[in-house]
């Protein structure tokens, strides 16, 4: 039987990007499916503004990328943090769900905790302790209850590392589980496509758009002949095209989800930057390589870094199925070479695709991550 409230749950959302006011919403259409209704508070984008919260502030305002980017913003987090802190404390919510910008949600819930400690804390998706500052999963246990985990192998480690209790909701990109098998993928295109992701943020475009520019010239010079389709997000797309039409080879720029999506259909291979971009390959079983340069500030303490791979396959899986180049191992005629023994019918090509098919088995889950999610809420509210 659906669990029915009388009066809407009051849940105040900090979120600080465009990918959690997506997962705000299918957070929102979880409760829906619940018979459930939510009043939303807090901070979100425009997509949650359109399902009725009042954003205290611009989301732009606290979203960094690095630890240079917050190193810059850091006096207007610290103030909009006790803004918002004190928001939740006037409003006295059911519950709080703090949705990616860690160094954010951290300052606020800390503030929060202190003086309404009863109020549910709640972290969606957990913060990367497996890759670096593992000792933070043991202090987030004094201002975060529970962590709503996107990634199956977070719940045991935060176990390990005495961090918050933390319940696997399923990642966005699991409902793709299963979809695309290895037999659609076994055999490449006579000319094949390949997708270059050079990332989402100025930053990182700039780093590794010139590794891509190289590497396409060295397929070239070693006699191949493909397609190259690069995917642009919306607000770079222009100085993207800028940059790659001074490019001696033809590449095709496309724009908007339902024409990636198509790319990523007839797809045989992806140049791309670690991170989500990864996970989202794999899923759609497109062999790739991932490559990244680390911005000045964390380059100059990357020590600190102690995971032994950023590629989420190769972490689901607990083993190597994506090769990575990072900073100045990311060379245009290894990564050629690479992507040539990637893009054939063989046995590197075969092991990804299988490698692929255990991610699919690990991520898959029988309800949508927004339910079980919804779900773990409710019962932490009780």
């Amino acid at each position: 039987m659906k669990p029915v409230t009388k009066k809407p749950l009051r849940i105040y959302f900090v979120i600080g990007e465009v990918s959690g006011d997506t997962l705000g919403i299918e957070l929102l259409n979880g409760f829906k499916a619940l018979n459930v209704e939510v009043e939303p508070l807090g901070i979100g984008g425009p997509k949650m503004q359109a399902r009725g919260l009042n954003s205290l502030f611009d989301i732009s305002e606290i979203a960094v990328m690095g630890l240079s980017g917050v190193v810059i913003k850091l006096p207007n987090i610290l103030i909009r943090a006790r803004n918002v802190a004190k928001d939740i404390i006037d409003k006295k919510p059911d519950a709080i769900i703090l949705i990616d910008s860690p160094e954010f949600a951290k300052q606020v819930a800390k503030r929060v905790k202190k003086t309404i400690p009863n109020v549910p804390v709640i972290k969606y998706v957990c913060p990367s302790v497996w890759a670096w500052r593992q000792h933070r999963a043991k202090s987030m246990k004094n201002y975060i209850d529970h962590i709503l985990a996107i990634l199956p192998f977070e719940p045991e480690l935060l176990r390990k590392l005495e961090g918050p209790n933390a319940t696997y909701v399923g990642h966005p990109l699991a409902r793709l589980a299963g979809k695309v098998t290895v037999k659609d993928k076994q055999k490449p295109n006579d000319i094949p496509n390949v997708l270059l992701l050079p990332g989402s943020r100025r930053g990182e475009i700039s780093r590794l758009l010139p590794v891509l520019k190289d590497t396409v010239s060295q397929l070239e010079k070693r006699g191949n002949k493909y397609n190259y389709i690069l995917p642009a997000v919306p607000h770079l797309v222009d100085e993207i095209r800028i940059e790659t039409d001074s490019w001696p080879q033809q590449i095709k720029i496309i724009e908007g989800e339902e024409a990636k999506l198509k790319a990523f259909a007839k797809a045989d291979l992806a140049i791309a930057t670690s991170g989500t971009a990864i996970l989202e390959l794999a899923m759609y079983m497109i062999p790739c390589i991932s490559i990244y340069k680390l911005d000045k500030a964390l380059n100059a303490i990357r020590f600190i870094i102690k995971a032994w791979t950023a590629a989420l396959p190769n972490l689901i899986a607990d083993k190597v199925i994506i090769p990575e180049r990072f900073n100045e191992y990311a060379h245009p005629e290894y990564i050629a070479r690479l992507a040539e023994s990637l893009v054939v019918s063989g046995p590197e090509r075969n092991a990804q695709l299988q490698g692929f098919k255990l991610v699919h088995q690990r991520m898959k889950q029988k309800q949508d991550p927004a339910h079980i999610a919804a779900s773990t809420i409710l019962k932490l509210i009780k």
